[in-house]
């Protein structure tokens, strides 16, 4: 009742609409009472049969509001009425939201009926925390995934990108990361995702005891640039709600690069003057409005941001990555020859960092983890040499070293889809591959 009462109190008294007088593409220019129209307003255009598409303001020419449909634009036509809504979209989350699937309007689709709604309303546009005001970020937090926990170890309150081109596993790290991090809240949003995949996602990887913890927003590939924008910026709200209540949250999104693709779709058909690979300017402005809204907050609650970036042909310096990589506190890199010769997930613990990692590692696990890299990137340094048969045993110490134990860490990072590892085995684990002799005792046995 309360959710109802808000809702009621912030419907205006005055109905003003306009009329369409032009379609263009998927652009509807509207002329009518801009006094009371701006970027981002909500506009309702009633079409033939009675069916109501709804839009949104994104820019403005001469006398005309441009504004970009939610919904197929079958029925408009010239002259069609377009009621002047909200100036932004609000939701009223709640407990009730856990366990469900909605879309990008916050509506449930899910078939298990209506969504009861909170007292207090979230703008899904909100600004991040001012910096002088947000926590610093807490202790380690359990991901499930060996090579992350042991070698780019996340804090709570991190974000951390995921970049990989198509086909290297992205998806399967994401399904484990979902199934298994620690954390009281798992918000969830599928942006441009296939729709065949996300009935498998639900009911496969997150399963009855994932899904009641979590609420999944999902944005499938055909629809509008808007509903796949608005499904990221829904996915943060309902982030930001369960921290406000104190709650360590998960966010997921896959992906940040379906997200600025929409963005793209959108400043294109407003008039922006493509940049560097098609981007308008307003892609780079909105993705660090988006990504900072992630992590600590005022209180005690956190946000965990992870987030799957689609790097286009494999290059790592493509415009997004390139800008998404720069915003974030870290990046995890899924090689594609390492897919390829089947270690899975296909993380190159080398080209990977955690910005945060040095401060929430105890000295000797950090010991363990440096020594561990330093083998690594010998033998990956004389990888060639070694599968040719020019290098000979006994020339270098430290290469045959390297030799030696790169087996045994190509097995460690190797993990099955529904294998799971704590973060205290992860360290024990690779501590006892390089030292052998020692006893080690696992804390999560203790």
């Amino acid at each position: 009742m309360k959710s109802l009462i808000s809702e009621i109190g912030a419907l205006s008294a005055i109905e003003y609409f306009g009329r369409v007088v032009s379609v263009q593409g998927l652009l509807v220019e509207v002329a009518g009472p801009l006094q009371v129209m701006s970027i981002g307003s909500r506009v309702d255009v009633q079409a033939r049969g009675g069916r109501c598409v709804p839009c949104e303001v994104v820019g403005f020419r001469g006398e005309r509001a441009l504004c970009l449909p939610f919904a197929d634009l079958d029925g408009v036509h010239m002259g069609c009425k377009a009621i002047v809504g909200e100036d932004e979209t609000r939701v009223h989350p709640s407990q009730a939201w856990l366990g469900r699937v909605v879309n990008a309007m916050g509506e449930p689709i899910d078939g298990k009926g209506p969504i009861f709604g909170g007292p207090s309303s979230y703008s899904l546009r909100n600004s991040p925390p001012p910096a002088h005001q947000r926590a610093r970020v807490g202790g380690p937090i359990d991901l499930g995934v060996r090579a992350l926990n042991a070698f780019i170890t996340c804090c709570k309150g991190q974000r951390l990108g995921i970049f990989a081109g198509s086909g290297v596993g992205k998806s399967v790290l994401f399904s484990m990361l979902a199934r298994n991090t620690q954390c009281d809240v798992s918000v969830i949003g599928l942006i441009g995702e296939r729709g065949r995949e996300v009935q498998e996602f639900i009911e496969d990887d997150l399963g009855e005891v994932g899904l009641a913890r979590s609420v999944v927003v999902v944005s499938t590939s055909n629809e509008p640039a808007l509903m796949r924008r608005q499904a990221a910026h829904l996915t943060l709200t309902l982030s930001e709600y369960f921290r406000d209540l104190g709650q360590d949250v998960l966010c997921l999104m896959d992906s940040v690069t379906r997200f600025a693709m929409a963005q793209r779709e959108i400043g294109l058909s407003g008039g922006e003057p493509p940049t560097s690979k098609g981007y308008t300017p307003t892609v780079f402005a909105e993705l660090p409005k988006l990504l900072e809204r992630a992590g600590p907050g005022a209180g005690s609650g956190t946000i965990t941001g992870l987030f799957t970036v689609l790097v286009e042909g494999d290059d790592h310096n493509e415009p997004i990555s390139d800008a998404v990589r720069g915003i974030l506190d870290g990046h995890v890199v899924m090689d594609r020859q390492i897919a390829e010769r089947g270690r899975f997930p296909a993380i190159n613990v080398l080209k990977s960092i955690s910005r945060t990692m040095p401060r929430c590692v105890e000295p000797e696990d950090h010991v363990v983890v440096q020594r561990a890299r330093q083998l690594l990137s010998t033998y990956d340094d004389m990888e060639e040499l070694i599968r040719l048969g020019a290098y000979r045993r006994g020339s270098d110490a430290g290469v045959d070293e390297a030799i030696h134990f790169n087996p045994v860490l190509e097995d460690f990072l190797a993990q099955g889809r529904d294998e799971r590892t704590s973060l205290g085995e992860g360290y024990a684990w690779l501590a006892r591959i390089l030292n052998p002799d020692v006893e080690l005792v696992d804390e999560s046995e203790e």
